[in-house]
């Protein structure tokens, strides 16, 4: 899950903060800042890319908006479908999980061949990290469908983003091999494209984890990527980060 800087709020001319008056009227500067993608699947979206509230405006069981977390600029990230219904209004406890504008989201969760994420360090952490991982359904695996007429069918079989998972790994792998065989720059730009019209930061990461100079410009490609989570003079390996829980 790529670390992200949301950044402070908006200003506006006369440098007030922004008032928004519908909460969606964050989506353009939130893209602005840490790009067009899902901030939990790494998803590359348009249109369907939607401002998801860390803590919920309406947590369960609650039958009023809570107005000061619907229009509070912290507390708004970026989500896929998928994963802004997994998570639902659930009324999480911030410190049960670990967020990608908070924490190094990408040194917590481990990305493997498959698709596959699990957590990446121990103890503590590691049960967050699951948390994480269940809140927003990325521990998801197809079913095997037996009964055609089952009416959660049609739900699992819309939710793609394991499969895109897999996928992006077997691109990402591909492109490495191709880079092996002939390593000029012009290439290695052309694989950084690829993955920005994909998505699936943490997967290139991940599989060119060995290539310093491919991890700088992923890092750099990607808008909003918090760089002070990774160490440039020990190959950009992740580091903590400041303030955060991992």
């Amino acid at each position: 899950m790529r670390p992200v800087v949301r950044g402070n709020y908006p200003i506006d001319c006369h440098g007030d903060n922004i008032q928004y008056h519908e909460y969606s009227d964050a989506r353009g500067e939130l893209i602005g800042r840490i790009g067009e993608y899902c901030s939990y699947c790494e998803m590359q979206l348009d249109s369907a890319l939607a401002v998801e509230h860390i803590q919920p405006k309406k947590p369960r069981g609650c039958t009023q908006i809570d107005s000061q977390r619907e229009m509070d600029w912290n507390n708004f990230l970026l989500a896929c479908p998928n994963c802004n219904s997994t998570k639902g209004n659930t009324d999480v406890v911030l410190d049960d999980y670990l967020w990608p504008d908070r924490d190094n989201t990408f040194r917590a969760l481990k990305y493997s061949e498959g698709g596959i994420i699990t957590p990446a360090l121990q103890g503590e952490m590691a049960h967050k990290a699951q948390n994480t991982i269940h809140l927003f359904g990325l521990d998801k695996m197809p079913s095997i469908i037996t009964d055609m007429t089952d009416m959660n069918y049609k739900n699992r079989a819309s939710d793609r983003r394991w499969n895109n998972r897999r996928e992006a790994w077997d691109n990402a792998e591909r492109a490495k091999k191709r880079l092996s065989q002939n390593d000029i720059d012009e290439l290695r730009e052309q694989i950084v494209e690829t993955a920005q019209a994909n998505g699936y930061w943490s997967i290139w990461m991940t599989v060119f984890e060995d290539d310093p100079d491919m991890c700088r410009r992923l890092i750099e490609a990607f808008p909003g990527t918090c760089k002070d989570c990774f160490d440039a003079t020990q190959g950009y390996k992740p580091v903590k980060r400041q303030g955060g829980q991992c």
